[in-house]
């Protein structure tokens, strides 16, 4: 977007103004790349596809005919939505002391073993309580664990209280990262490194699931795109590496 040419406000004029703007103003320079747009809802949904194996997000869609408006939120960030069944590994207990603040997830790798990949929060008081209710008695002895630090907030206590692997809950994600290579067409087994972007949202335990059937193999993995190639060709579809993401 382009808010400015020199002295002259564009704010109120119409995004398809202020993005040519843009495209007149930066196009002969090297030093930052013009993101590619489309009012083809089909090319939309396949750079939905391609930019994830890029290691973006999605794609973001804006009003043509609208002007900037300061403060709002007048963009829409499409992702993507998926779920996943994972294990209950651990728990943190809320900031306010009461209850879970958010329960560790784990799944199985090929090997065996079980690997932390994220966790879920975002729950109400009640829920809370129930969860704490719920989980405690699963409880490893009075271990206490330190946890990673976390990207968002480097002073939030990170540190969490194991259970026993034994209850499976199913969430809803967007997508992973991390560093695992695969090729294409097959599933992604291994899961070394890899865990969810993003927090997850709880969505319920799965008392019919085998905590040990909760492997990596179920999750869409992505074709590995290179994010150069992502920015820089135009128009249609860029070549995948022949490796997941």
């Amino acid at each position: 977007d382009a808010l400015a040419v020199g002295d002259t406000s564009l704010m109120k004029e119409p995004f398809r103004i202020r993005r040519q703007a843009l495209i007149e103003g930066v196009s002969h320079r090297q030093w930052c790349h013009v993101t590619r747009t489309t009012e083809d809802p089909a090319l939309g949904a396949q750079w939905l596809e391609e930019f994830e194996g890029a290691g973006l997000d999605g794609v973001i869609a804006k009003r043509l005919d609208g002007p900037y408006l300061p403060g709002k939120r007048e963009m829409i960030k499409v992702k993507h939505h998926r779920d996943a069944d994972c294990v209950a590994i651990g728990y943190r207990i809320h900031k306010s002391g009461e209850g879970i603040g958010s329960i560790l997830l784990g799944l199985h790798r090929e090997d065996g073993e079980l690997q932390m990949v994220g966790g879920a929060a975002s729950f109400t008081a009640q829920a809370r309580r129930k969860l704490l209710a719920e989980l405690e008695p699963l409880r490893i002895g009075d271990d206490v664990r330190d946890g990673e630090p976390s990207r968002w907030n480097s002073a939030a206590d990170k540190r969490w209280i194991p259970i026993r692997p034994e209850k499976v809950c199913e969430v809803a994600y967007d997508q992973m990262e991390g560093n695992s290579e695969h090729r294409a067409g097959q599933p992604a087994t291994s899961g070394q490194g890899r865990r969810f972007r993003h927090a997850v949202k709880f969505l319920r335990w799965r008392p019919d699931r085998d905590p040990e059937s909760c492997r990596f193999d179920q999750l869409d993995v992505p074709l590995n795109y290179d994010l150069n190639d992502v920015l820089e060709k135009p128009g249609g579809a860029v070549e995948a590496t022949g490796k997941r993401n």
